[in-house]
């Protein structure tokens, strides 16, 4: 099953200002979200962004925060989630969220840590029927035996791990587009 951007929706998890200096290739990590979050941008992909206990762990990084914020399904930060669970799902407004656009049964996933937040809100979503992507650059955790066991348990449990790369030109889908134009000189 390939992605479809009109059947997509992008989940970026817990990037946060005290949080993501403590992984590994944060600034790596931030500039992957970024890239998703333009490619969603420009193909109307809805754009969903968690914070877990920001009190204590700040906001989501600012660059990914801009880009999100410009998006022409965002109001007023409405596209941001605050939670306090590990997994997004139970948190407030999420899955309302998720559900906010009829037929997006493909949830993109994006963020940290790998082997917790993110793989718990994988294994949820996955059980109550999603169709689940985890780009496998544009997550981390503290130690890369983390981020692998994590992706190796979500593949196990039926989320599919791909790349920032596929996601854009599966949403793509073709070349000489103008959207293949502004979005293929993103890659370096």
């Amino acid at each position: 099953m390939l992605m479809d951007a009109s059947r997509a929706s992008l989940v970026i998890i817990d990037v946060q200002e005290k949080l993501y200096p403590a992984c590994e290739e944060p600034e790596q990590t931030v500039e992957a979200c970024c890239f998703l979050v333009k490619c969603a941008n420009r193909l109307d992909v809805p754009v969903i962004v968690t914070e877990q206990y920001p009190k204590g762990l700040g906001h989501t990084a600012p660059a990914i925060l801009d880009l999100v914020m410009k998006s022409s399904s965002t109001v007023d930060g409405g596209n941001v989630v605050s939670k306090v669970s590990f997994s997004s799902v139970p948190a407030d407004g999420f899955m309302e969220k998720i559900e906010e656009t009829p037929g997006r049964d493909q949830i993109v996933i994006a963020g940290m840590e790998t082997h917790v937040c993110v793989l718990q809100t994988v294994m949820e979503l996955i059980d109550r029927g999603r169709e689940v992507y985890v780009v496998s650059d544009a997550v981390t955790s503290r130690s890369t035996a983390d981020k692998i066991f994590g992706l190796e348990r979500m593949r196990d449990a039926g989320a599919k791990i791909v790349t920032r790369e596929s996601v854009m030109f599966e949403w793509l889908r073709v070349a000489g587009t103008p959207e293949f134009k502004e979005l293929s000189a993103l890659i370096k």
